[in-house]
């Protein structure tokens, strides 16, 4: 039976990539160590994810609880699996600007040490297997911000003639901008692994997200925009947009199509390859216009306000381009539009996010 290594395997990507890949002829096996929890408060920790992975997938899955700065233990990990292992997925990361700037030793050495750990590894013992990295839009800093956008009702946008109106695309530079020490040390692991994939050969992919979402995120105020939103609603506790009026924009893409560009490309890889992946212009939101389906869906006012503090390095408006992976993979396409999304995190949590207020 093939082996898929998934690094973060209790979190939101980490997780349906696991059901995914086990349903798909796979034995998996999971790396976490619920740093989320450390990451986030005890609210946000993954060990219920990965208890419910263990019950529902049995002895296809395993977890190890394996931090990926540990290089000795993801080598043995490597080395003891390498006849077998034919993917690697790797999710685990510090996912918080926000964060990011607490502890930066932290967050680069999960994001980019960790990152090279995997890779040469995986380059020492199984360098046929396809390396999935899920990097993100902050490669790209606040650039985003310098377009022309126009200041709509609810939303910022771009001009209906502007090159990037369909979503943006590789070209976009990622030099002289503010990145936040979290996209500084994500574009270092992206970096890497585009360069593990042109130096040495490997079947290796950036896929360089806009908003990862789905019921299983442990929303959380620093990281997991839609389903803290989607939480707060329900449960009536306040909720701070930073910055723009509410009227950023972003891109939403749910975690199941997520992981089926992952099973895509495995399908048909390439070295170094990278794509822009989110929502595209079929799944998008601002966060006025979240607010508004989230109160449309639970039928609850949502208790808000607006800081004029942005985030460093927020982007006012992301849309990707998904164009590119569409030509090289004509076989995928998105399966949930925003709405849909939406419906989802709450139909899947609502009944235990009711309770969890009632036990206050």
């Amino acid at each position: 039976m093939p082996i898929a290594i998934v690094s973060g395997s209790g979190g939101l990507i980490g997780a349906e990539a696991a059901r995914y890949f086990c349903e798909h002829g796979f034995d998996v096996i999971g790396i976490e160590n619920d740093m989320r929890a450390y990451f986030f408060g005890p609210e946000a920790t993954t060990r219920h994810t990965t208890e419910r992975l263990e019950a529902d997938l049995g002895s296809s899955f395993r977890s190890l609880a394996i931090d990926i700065r540990d290089e000795d233990a993801i080598r043995k990990l490597l080395r003891t699996n390498k006849a077998e292992v034919e993917l690697i997925v790797h999710a685990a990361a510090q996912p918080s600007h926000d964060w990011a700037a607490s502890e930066p030793q932290t967050d680069f050495t999960v994001n980019a040490n960790g990152t090279l750990n995997l890779l040469q590894a995986a380059r020492d013992f199984t360098p046929a297997a396809s390396f999935v990295f899920t990097s993100t839009n902050k490669v790209y800093g606040d650039r985003p911000n310098f377009l022309p956008l126009a200041e709509l009702e609810t939303r910022w946008e771009l001009p209906e003639d502007h090159q990037w109106y369909g979503g943006i695309d590789l070209t976009m530079p990622i030099d002289l901008s503010t990145h936040s020490l979290f996209g500084v040390s994500k574009a270092a692991g992206d970096l890497l692994v585009q360069e593990y994939g042109r130096y040495f050969e490997m079947p290796t992919v950036c896929f360089r997200g806009g908003c990862l979402t789905g019921p299983q995120h442990a929303g959380a105020q620093l990281h997991g925009f839609l389903a803290y939103l989607m939480k707060c609603t329900v449960s009536g506790d306040p909720y701070t947009v930073f910055g723009y009026k509410g009227k950023q924009v972003r891109d939403n893409i749910h975690a199941h199509d997520v992981v089926r560009a992952f099973h895509a490309f495995h399908r048909s890889p390439a070295a170094g390859a990278v794509y822009n992946l989110g929502g595209g212009r079929d799944s998008n939101v601002s966060v006025l216009e979240a607010i508004a389906l989230c109160e449309k869906i639970t039928g609850r006012s949502l208790d808000y306000e607006l800081s004029e503090q942005a985030r460093i390095g927020d982007h006012m408006w992301w849309i990707s381009d998904l164009s590119a992976f569409k030509a090289d993979f004509p076989e995928w396409e998105l399966t949930f539009g925003i709405e849909d999304v939406l419906r989802d995190i709450h139909d899947s949590n609502a009944e235990r996010w009711l309770a969890e207020v009632a036990a206050r």
